[in-house]
């Protein structure tokens, strides 16, 4: 199956060079600007000087607005400064502010170096005022630079690139290449709007284990760019003294969509939405990433996916929906993922649907043992591996995925008119050990419910208290042999009982989904088993194995005390 390669080199784009520190970095400023900004010696102040007044944050506050000027102090809306270079050239210390008039458009860039910027209770922020959002437009580079450096907030801004842009710079960029594992504090971006760069929002670390912490990306979307909406990266993985380059990331209410990916790009993944490589501890929820990779390559051996993980541990992502991804090569194109070398990691509480790839994907191509100890629960699938059946709603497979555990899940799979194949519910392939699957429920219209090609020993992969519905034929594969029944299935393989005797049912979940289409984030409320009885009874109690499975279901409604199947169970009170 697919290769996995780094993703998008994080030393590819060399920082810009910069001028010699000062407030001002221009040679050529007035006098009078640096005595009204720096009460500094050198200029005789005049009796009637008074010095400009700090903000909250006990720093300065800078406007700029299209009618200002560019020989003005800058330090209020009526003595604004006109353009981004003049903005551009001042270096920018703890606690100042930069506020760009709403409503206008300011062509050029901003970028902040490592003798400037702040720190978390005094940061550098970069905003608009006057209501609305002021609109950046580049010129071939990243709309605003943060190299070396951090305690930087973004605000209600829209970043937008131009052709030269879009084919090598990011919309908002942070860059460190400092000395092995030193992490730069305080990075907050909210209220964005960024399109037609490489990549919306790219965080990267050049060296082992340099990079950025407590990241912060809220309200924002990052739409129209080609390799993807958001990135992080890092240096190479090394699965046995693994670094990350950036930790306690957090992704809320981010919009990626139409990110279409590069055609001409065979060598590595394009068209991703939420792409989160060399991280620790890190979240992403109430976030969407929808028709992304429409224009990745052909000839790509491997592909994007909506919201991914790899080279990282600690991820959560939950709460979330992904549909309608594309792959232009023969993989990926799902929606959510955890890839290579991703340890102690969920997916729970999302929902995936319509996209060409699995709905979730657990994949390494390694066999170091880092891909490990990882949760996927609570989640919908619908019809999802529309243009790759070789794929599955839930696909778990690779070089070595070992402690796995797939619990409280629904998919619905149905026959696709555009495969050559249908895809299974839930599809298993060599390199899993210690995955356990459980509690879930499986429906299609034929297709396989499972599809596995091994016949795993029960050590290595175990079903329990499962349920698997088809309306038409009802199969299971296992490794070389095809079963029509769950007694066949069990009697043969040893799957689907414990030491109580037989679990797991094929009982009708009486899923409205089952027959109705699925075109929208509404439809997972036609994912609500309407008939529970049997599938309650022929469930395991997870915490009687030492399982917590938490307190609710994916819609919010209390779980039944013995945690009975499927994504959505209703409490036993109600």
């Amino acid at each position: 199956m697919q290769e996995r390669t780094e993703k998008q080199g994080a030393t590819s784009e060399e920082p810009r060079g910069r001028q010699a520190p000062g407030r001002y970095r221009s040679r050529a400023l007035p006098c009078a600007l640096v005595t009204a900004l720096l009460a500094a010696s050198g200029c005789s102040l005049p009796d009637t000087y008074v010095p400009p007044r700090k903000n909250a944050a006990d720093g300065f506050t800078f406007y700029v607005s299209p009618d200002g000027d560019d020989d003005d102090d800058g330090l209020s809306p009526e003595r604004a400064w006109r353009t981004l270079r003049k903005a551009d050239a001042v270096t920018y210390r703890p606690g100042d502010r930069l506020r760009l008039r709403a409503g206008a458009r300011y062509r050029g860039s901003l970028s902040l170096d490592e003798d400037e910027a702040g720190r978390a209770k005094k940061p550098v922020v970069v905003d608009s005022y006057g209501g609305g959002r002021a609109t950046i437009e580049t010129a071939g580079t990243p709309g605003i630079s943060v190299y070396n450096t951090a305690g930087v907030e973004i605000r209600d801004l829209e970043l937008v690139g131009d052709d030269r842009s879009f084919t090598r710079s990011a919309g908002v960029r942070f860059f460190s290449n400092l000395a092995d594992d030193r992490k730069l504090s305080h990075v907050v971006l909210s209220g964005l709007d960024i399109s037609h760069f490489r990549n919306g929002v790219t965080l990267a670390g050049a060296n082992r284990g340099t990079g950025f912490r407590d990241v912060r990306i809220s309200d924002t979307a990052v739409h129209g760019n080609k390799d993807a909406g958001i990135s992080s990266v890092g240096p190479a993985f090394d699965a046995d003294d693994p670094l990350y380059a950036h930790e306690k990331v957090s992704l809320a209410r981010v919009k990626a969509y139409e990110n279409d990916g590069d055609p001409k790009s065979a060598d590595r993944n394009t068209g991703s939405g939420i792409m989160l490589g060399s991280v620790r501890d890190a979240k992403v929820r109430r976030s969407s990433a929808h028709h992304n990779g429409r224009k990745s390559s052909s000839r790509a051996e491997e592909g994007p996916e909506g919201i991914w993980a790899y080279d990282s541990t600690r991820v959560v992502i939950e709460h979330n929906v992904s549909y309608a991804n594309r792959s232009g090569s023969h993989v990926d194109g799902g929606g959510f993922g955890l890839d290579n070398n991703v340890s102690s990691s969920v997916l729970q509480y999302n929902f995936a649907f319509g996209n060409d790839g699995p709905g979730y994907l657990l994949y390494t191509r390694d066999r170091n043992g880092a891909h490990r100890d990882n949760v996927v629960r609570f989640n919908l699938s619908h019809d999802d591996s529309r243009k790759h059946p070789q794929y599955g709603g839930i696909v778990a497979y690779g070089g070595l995925v070992r402690d796995l555990d797939i619990y409280h899940n629904t998919v619905v799979m149905k026959a696709s008119s555009r495969a050559s194949e249908d895809a299974p519910a839930l599809r298993l392939e060599t390199g899993l050990t210690s995955a356990r699957i459980r509690n879930n429920i499986f429906v299609t219209d034929g297709a396989p419910l499972v599809l596995s090609t091994k016949a795993f020993a029960s050590d290595d992969v175990i079903l329990q208290g499962n349920d698997y519905f088809s309306t038409d034929t009802w199969k299971v594969r296992w490794g070389a042999q095809s079963h029509l029944t769950l007694n066949s299935w069990r009697s043969a393989d040893g799957q689907e009982q414990d030491e109580s005797g037989p679990t797991g049912s094929a009982a009708d979940p009486c899923l409205e989904s089952t027959t109705a289409p699925v075109r929208s984030v509404k439809g997972a409320a036609l994912m609500v088993p309407g008939c529970t009885d049997e599938l309650t009874a022929a469930a395991l109690n997870l915490q009687k194995l030492g399982v917590d499975p938490g307190a609710v279901d994916y819609f919010g409604e209390r779980l039944a005390p013995t945690a009975a199947a499927g994504a959505a169970q209703p409490s036993s009170e109600e």
